[in-house]
């Protein structure tokens, strides 16, 4: 017997809000107290949290000196920009002078893609952007284009269109765009990314004794490569996941082998990645073709 499904709802006053509130910390607190909500959508808890600490800002003037700047929005999602200080408010009506900066060198494109994405993950700004045709064409570019030049600028990008593929009336112009199919191919390549480092880490822990200061200092850099890499998947994971409403696009996300993907970033340990990365195989093993491809690709990864 099947019994009604019933929609239920918890209200969880989150007075500690402010200017200055740890967005990712709060979202945690807030789906430890409301089991309702399910650990995957931290993304989408800490998006509405931002939303609301800057919709709190608004009734300030804009030259206001009581000292309140807003965060950066690197402090939003693990420091998706690690290596860049933006210390500036991001406004609409310089969104094109950001864009421009994606034709400048590689650090004028991290920092112009950072400003966008400080626009971008307020979702009142998002239809104003969507009207903003050539800052999209140009994300895209860049996005296809020099996505390899750095993971900061890569992760900033990928993390703009995961904003509008937080509403499912936006999915078209993600689509339009073909941001899904290029964003499995860096997956991809930062997966085979991944596995060299790896090569790369047991030879030199071969040449040296484990506690050299040598090997140390070769464990570090992995670690930052690492780390911001991981920073990179779990924005583009959750933004795939988004896509995958449409059983069609999933459909063709399966026949780019993006179950291969997912298995292979169970070797992480970031549990934010991991928790993400298994709740898709959940959605992806409705199927019986891809519980069997979950299955098989297990085994290939042992």
């Amino acid at each position: 017997m099947i019994g009604d499904k019933k929609d239920a709802q918890k209200i969880i006053r989150v007075k500690s809000l402010g200017p200055s509130t740890d967005i990712r910390a709060l979202a945690k607190e807030v789906i430890n107290r409301c089991k309702l909500i399910h650990p995957t959508k931290l993304l989408e808890v800490e998006q509405l949290l931002f939303y609301l600490q800057n919709r709190r800002d608004t009734n300030l003037p804009s030259d206001s000196t009581t000292g309140v700047s807003q965060k950066p929005i690197s402090d939003e999602l693990e420091q998706p920009s690690i290596d860049t200080q933006i210390n500036e408010t991001a406004s609409l009506n310089d969104i094109d002078d950001y864009a421009d900066m994606l034709y400048e060198n590689v650090q004028d494109k991290i920092k112009g893609s950072a400003l966008i994405l400080q626009l971008a993950r307020n979702p009142d700004n998002l239809s104003e952007i969507i009207q903003k045709e050539s800052v999209l064409n140009v994300l895209t570019r860049v996005y296809k284009e020099e996505w390899h030049e750095s993971i900061e600028l890569a992760t900033n990008i990928v993390y703009i269109f995961f904003c509008f593929s937080s509403f499912t009336d936006f999915h078209p112009l993600v689509s339009q765009y073909r941001i899904g199919a290029q964003t499995m191919t860096i997956v991809e390549a930062e997966m085979k990314k991944y596995d060299q480092w790896m090569e790369e880490i047991t030879r030199e822990q071969k040449k040296k004794p484990r506690d050299t200061r040598a090997n140390i200092t070769i464990d570090n850099k992995y670690k930052v490569l690492i780390r911001k890499q991981e920073q990179f998947l779990r924005v583009a994971f959750y933004l795939l996941l988004n896509l995958a409403e449409d059983l069609k696009v999933e459909l063709k996300m399966r026949n780019k082998s993006i179950i291969t993907q997912l298995i292979h970033a169970l070797d992480r340990d970031n549990n934010d990645l991991l928790i993400l990365v298994v709740s898709f195989l959940k959605k992806l093993s409705v199927f019986v073709e891809n519980k069997n491809d979950i299955v098989s690709s297990l085994f290939q990864f042992q």
